[in-house]
């Protein structure tokens, strides 16, 4: 099953991307802070943690609706299993979304200037 997503891993994650941001603005690892967004428009970092945020909420409801069922509760194991397929899946993308920013990052910074 999938391990639980922790703040603490979310805080972490935020972290490498803040790191990297800096990296690629030529900061020496101080963290910034966009000066121009419009107002109501969450930024990079909070579209991030919301849909981290997203899945991990799925995550823990997949593994209540289980533990509800071991315990035997009258919950559907139809429900369960389904609950269990949608964390995965949301765990799987964001996976790849992951792979897939850091397989970018990794051909911007091997780029030739």
């Amino acid at each position: 099953m999938i391990d639980r997503i922790s703040s603490a891993n979310v805080q972490s994650m935020l972290e490498v991307l803040r790191s990297y941001q800096s990296q690629a603005a030529g900061g020496a690892g101080a963290t910034t802070e966009p000066t121009a967004t419009k107002v109501g428009q969450p930024t990079f970092f909070d579209s991030v943690k919301n849909a981290l945020d997203k899945v991990n909420e799925a995550d823990n409801k997949s593994g209540a609706l289980s533990d509800a069922y071991d315990r035997g509760e009258e919950v559907p194991l139809t429900e369960v299993v389904l609950s269990m397929q949608k964390s995965s899946l949301a765990f799987e993308a964001t996976l790849q979304v992951r792979n897939k920013v850091m397989k970018a990052y990794e051909e911007i910074m091997n780029m030739p200037v």
